[in-house]
């Protein structure tokens, strides 16, 4: 069990066994389980997780259905990270570029990402090989693409409204970020 930094902190809640089927496709790496029962508690993890300093150059891949909470998660995200102003999905644009200091992020939405020549004419490539937070929705979409995620994000809405989420490192980055999150 981890340490509570708040009264109902979301990673009290951590199951450390892992959850069949919600693991990665040939996912090896350390994985922790936790619920969020409401909103609040997404809007703590993002909090925390915006402490990491591991998380400036990280690639966090975050899967889910529609409606599971994916976008919301990233502007949380976003706003404990210093990001004022409109937070909008990237759906249409594939990407959306924030600033919150020095620090570079892009958001991306894969959802509708279709056709692999999109990565190259849009320089996708140069954005994740370049410094900077990325976050990627439906990154399965361009999976054959993209790097392997620091760190893996599967977030599934529970019938009473709350999420299930599994947390997957993929590098040693993500691993220390696993860490930082549950000691």
């Amino acid at each position: 069990m981890c340490p509570s930094a708040y009264p109902r902190d979301p990673l009290t809640a951590i199951d450390h066994r892992p959850i069949v089927g919600t693991r990665p496709e040939g996912g090896a790496g350390p994985s922790r389980t936790l619920r969020w029962p409401s909103e609040l508690d997404t809007e703590r993890f993002a909090a925390r997780l915006a402490r990491a300093p591991e998380l400036a150059d990280a690639f966090i891949a975050l899967h889910g259905d529609l409606g599971a909470g994916k976008t919301t998660l990233v502007r949380h995200l976003l706003r404990a990270l210093g990001v004022t102003g409109r937070i909008k999905s990237p759906t249409y644009a594939v990407v959306e570029p924030y600033t919150a200091g020095a620090l570079a992020i892009w958001h991306f939405d894969f959802y509708r990402f279709g056709d692999p020549r999109e990565w190259e004419d849009a320089g996708f490539r140069d954005l994740f090989a370049s410094p900077g937070l990325k976050l990627a929705e439906w990154p399965q979409n361009a999976a054959a693409q993209l790097p392997t995620a620091d760190l893996a994000i599967y977030i599934e809405a529970e019938d009473d409204g709350a999420r299930r989420v599994t947390l997957q490192a993929g590098t040693a980055r993500g691993q220390s970020l696993l860490h930082q999150l549950c000691p």
